[in-house]
């Protein structure tokens, strides 16, 4: 059974199986893999090293670094077309004499240029017996979740520094390249289209994404062109709801991703006693109980988690009260299911109880008066008339530190559409923030009004009314991407705000795919097999809050999945220190050269 068998993770392994272990079943002999550090990151986030033992892979290292040699074994290579992933290659089989390998079987990402495939050629050509090309330039975050590889999107799409130069056109030919094999990957030809907008960011994007969806279609394996699927791909500016991005959010993985110090999916925490040891635990798929929370509100977690050790301690009790052979030996076989469901318990307790810690001390205060400038009313429906009034008494206490000073300046400025520059230099002064002053001043980059004389009064979003959706008083706010996913799926996108690059798909043009609510429900599978596909992408990060609405739109209307991807996802201070970098000069802001 392929690992991780959810979305967009189970159509990467699947991919990988077809294209490149289906080309080994008929041998019997264990291999080598090699990796670069892309592929290790991919391959980690699809499957365990007991899948790639199921298929003859032994041993897993770095194309990278210096190995011992295994010259009677044949390697795998699954990795960039980079220069350092190929010398790295070339280097294993440079001297013939000396083979760190018996072959090699090569096996690119992505389309390997030809001066890079020509540098193999002459150096190795004899010891490659295989070399393709798998198209596969996406991380699968989550299931539905896809982020792209490339370094410091954020600063090359919005500095204006590099306004003119080509590096603004190079990234998003890159992101148009890696989003097709997204698509190609879940086996669509989307039709596409992308908000329009002060910039042409999205357009530009999204006439890159068909134009190249268009080429390998028209050069894919089979030689055939593929027709449009009955999906959508819908292009988005960060700047299209900032909002979303510097709000506190209370669902579970999105306030502990804001609050907690979490790197690289990681939570460090401490056991209870005296003595209490420093654990550290992944937040990955592979937790049920993860995927069961972390979407839901805070509120709820802090009430379910307890119930549930409180039931699993009870069972352990109950058995431990048979005292028969029989029952004990039960018992022996259950414990380590009880001993991991009840850590899993714990962990996410702990977590829990971090993210309360740090609501209760200063963030509940500040959760009023953000949903009140967001939303432009209270938590009874009156209209906010004064936002300076609102935001007053955050920028006078002092518990607030900086940061959370500055997200509610921007939700001001947000809400009033832009303050003039008298007050902004006031704000700045008065809280103390000059030297982080660019984290508000360079949103004008991304198109978001900080100054009102800067463009005349933008066009908003057309919000859907929710008032009658059941909600916590501090939780509101809903992300705009959310509105968008809904309207889409009912046809309801306005085609001169929402224009298509391509031909309109059918599923689209009439019959939409319509709402769970609306009719008789079929079976999960079936729905998904005969619905259509949603496909997100926001340009500049996309915030854990979207990505809930994603399953959440999903789960409402059963008869189409939505995937939401970006460059990268975002966390408010995350968000806030790329801002800020944008004004600062190219060589000064670490770019890798790709």
């Amino acid at each position: 059974m392929a690992p991780a068998a959810r979305g967009l993770k189970s159509f990467v392994w699947q991919k990988l199986k077809s294209a490149v272990f289906d080309d080994f079943t008929k041998e019997e002999e264990w291999k080598v893999m090699l990796l670069d550090d892309y592929t290790t990151k991919l391959l980690s986030l699809c499957c365990k090293m007991t899948d790639l033992l199921a298929e003859g892979v032994t041993v897993v290292e770095n194309v990278y670094k210096t190995r011992e040699p295994v010259p009677h074994m044949k390697a795998i290579y699954l990795i960039t077309p980079t220069k350092k992933s190929v010398d790295g290659l070339i280097d294993d089989f440079i001297n013939k004499s000396s083979s760190r390998y018996k072959a090699a079987y090569v096996y690119f990402t992505d389309f390997c240029p030809d001066s890079l495939f020509n540098k193999i050629k002459a150096s190795c050509a004899k010891s490659i017996k295989k070399c393709k090309e798998i198209n596969i330039s996406f991380f699968p975050y989550e299931s539905q979740v896809f982020t792209l590889n490339i370094p410091d999107a954020f600063y090359r799409c919005y500095s204006p520094t590099l306004e003119k130069t080509k590096d603004k056109d190079a990234v998003l030919q890159v992101m148009a390249e890696q989003i097709v094999t997204l698509c190609a990957t879940l086996d669509e030809n989307p039709g596409v289209r992308y908000k329009s907008g002060p910039s042409d960011r999205a357009s530009k994007l999204a006439q890159l994404v068909e134009k190249s969806l268009e080429n390998y279609y028209k050069t894919d394996e089979r030689s055939q062109i593929k027709a449009k699927t009955h999906s959508q791909l819908i292009i988005i500016d960060r700047g299209f709801d900032p909002v979303s991005t510097v709000l506190h959010e209370l669902t579970f993985q999105a306030m502990a991703y804001d609050l907690l110090p979490i790197e690289n999916d990681t939570y460090k925490y401490k056991t209870e006693g005296s003595g209490g040891k420093e654990k550290e635990a992944i937040l990955e798929e592979d937790d049920d109980l993860w995927v069961k929370m972390r979407h839901k509100h805070i509120a709820d977690v802090i009430e379910e988690i307890p119930k549930l050790l409180k039931d699993a301690s009870s069972k352990t009790k109950a058995a431990e009260g048979k005292l028969s052979i029989s029952a004990l030996s039960q018992l022996m076989k259950k414990m380590p299911l009880y001993r991991k469901e009840i850590s899993k318990q714990v962990l996410h307790l702990n977590i829990a109880e971090d993210c309360m810690s740090k609501f209760k001390s200063n963030i509940e205060r500040l959760c009023k008066t953000e949903q009140d400038l967001a939303l432009g009313t209270d938590a009874e429906g009156a209209k906010v008339k004064d936002s300076m009034r609102v935001l007053l008494p955050v920028l006078l206490n002092k518990n607030h530190d900086s940061y959370d000073k500055i997200r509610a300046i921007l939700l001001y400025i947000f809400s009033t559409n832009g303050t003039t520059q008298e007050n902004l230099d006031k704000l700045i002064q008065n809280v103390h923030i000059e030297s982080d002053s660019d984290m508000i001043r360079n949103w004008k980059y991304l198109d978001v009004p900080v100054i009102s004389s800067f463009v005349a009064q933008q066009h908003k979003y057309v919000r859907r009314d929710r008032s009658k959706e059941e909600t916590f008083q501090l939780s509101r706010w809903t992300p705009v991407i959310k509105d968008v996913m809904e309207d889409a799926i009912e046809n309801k996108l306005d085609s001169k705000d929402w224009p298509y690059c391509s031909r309109c798909p059918p599923t689209w043009n009439g019959s939409g795919a319509v709402s769970a609510r609306q009719k008789p429900r079929a079976s999960y599978r079936e729905e998904r097999r005969s619905g259509a596909r949603l496909i997100v992408f926001v340009i500049g990060g996309v915030t854990y809050s979207e990505m809930r609405s994603a399953y959440e739109v999903s789960e409402a209307y059963k008869s189409c999945e939505v995937v939401i991807g970006s460059t990268h996802i975002l966390t408010p201070r995350k968000l806030l220190e790329e801002v800020k970098s944008l004004s600062k000069p190219k060589d000064m802001v670490c770019i890798k050269d790709e």
